[in-house]
């Protein structure tokens, strides 16, 4: 495995909300596409036991997998608006945990979010990784409220031996076109590019 491989291949039936989902997509893209069904795949892969023992010990907010209430597909959908749930906070301490190397991953596997994650030139030297993230709370119905979309962007910055870890959570009051993810990134560089300037 390295940033361009597994390469998988897109099939009729995957989630295609996103036109940048329907190809062949390999590490750099899933995450830069936020690709759900490469995702479901990967989890798919890992096992129930596996996926639940990795987020466990990886004390990923509440831990809880087991999806939608009645219908056992923890394993494709627990993070899509259903049990899976995290704070900032718990992003905020997940990621120091991370950029410390104090999960229980190979060095193979940091290096390799590190690579898939590092965003283009940066400003006055910082590197810069970040994963956005969008979801909605689902009504009564199980459907998707999307006029209170939840956009995430978290991550870190590094400059020599300095490392800085962000979260940031925005919620739509109204429906808005566009991710809220990515909005929720613009939101945060413009504000995050100056106070790195400074240092």
């Amino acid at each position: 495995m390295n940033e361009h491989l597994p390469v998988l291949p897109f099939r009729q039936g995957y989630a295609d909300w996103m036109p940048s989902w329907k190809s062949d997509t390999d590490p750099t893209s899933w995450i830069s596409n936020s690709v759900v069904w490469y995702s479901q795949l990967l989890t798919v892969t890992l096992g129930e036991d596996r996926f639940r023992t990795y987020v466990k010990q990886f004390n990923y907010g509440n831990a809880d997998v087991s999806g939608n209430p009645g219908r056992h597909d923890g394993l494709t959908e627990a993070w899509l608006g259903s049990s899976l749930k995290i704070s900032p906070i718990e992003q905020i301490r997940f990621l120091e945990d991370l950029v410390n190397r104090r999960l229980s991953v190979s060095a193979h596997a940091y290096t390799m979010t590190a690579n898939i994650t590092k965003l283009g030139d940066q400003p006055a030297g910082w590197e810069i990784h970040g994963k956005t993230g969008t979801g909605f709370p689902l009504k009564k119905d199980g459907s998707a409220d999307e006029e209170h979309a939840y956009g995430w962007f978290v991550g870190w910055a590094t400059k020599n031996h300095r490392t800085l870890v962000f979260a940031k959570c925005i919620q739509d009051s109204r429906l808005v076109n566009g991710s809220a993810g990515l909005r929720a990134r613009k939101e945060f560089m413009d504000e995050l590019v100056p106070i790195l300037k400074s240092f």
